[in-house]
């Protein structure tokens, strides 16, 4: 089994340690998206995975209740509103857009976004992009 967090503890052991991960995987959203003809006639599906290591001190959950951590509500929202309803030529630039959104929250320290579009060739599973950032401690 891989861990998210120790793959994030690989930069810098801290993350590991004082964070705990949380995930969302294969959010589909339908985005306009693409450099080619064919990509700007409609919505593509993409499919997005992120994950983020949230400060324990921040987010202790030492309380069986929601507002002890980060609701996955907000990732959702968040990558709503970076996809908004504009077209986007590159997924690298809205991969760092949602990067860039999701570490203005305090309590997110690091995060992975990867942006996967299955239906581009017909040859492939997908094609996709992947970005990790972390704030400074």
């Amino acid at each position: 089994m891989n861990s998210i967090l120790l793959a994030f503890g690989a930069i810098d052991p801290r993350l590991a340690t004082d964070c705990r991960a949380l995930s969302l995987r294969q959010h589909e959203v339908m985005v306009r998206i693409g450099v080619h003809d064919f990509e700007r006639t409609a919505p593509q599906r993409i499919w997005f995975d992120v994950d983020l290591c949230v400060k324990l001190e921040l987010a202790p959950a030492t309380q069986d209740d929601i507002s002890e951590t980060v609701d996955y509500d907000f990732v959702r929202k968040t990558i709503f509103e970076c996809v908004g309803e504009r077209h986007h030529e590159l997924q690298e630039t809205l991969c760092d857009g949602i990067c860039d959104a999701l570490l203005q929250r305090q309590e997110i320290h690091a995060v992975r976004v990867s942006t996967r579009k299955p239906d581009v060739y017909p040859d492939c599973t997908s094609v996709g992009v992947e970005r990790v950032a972390i704030n400074p401690w």
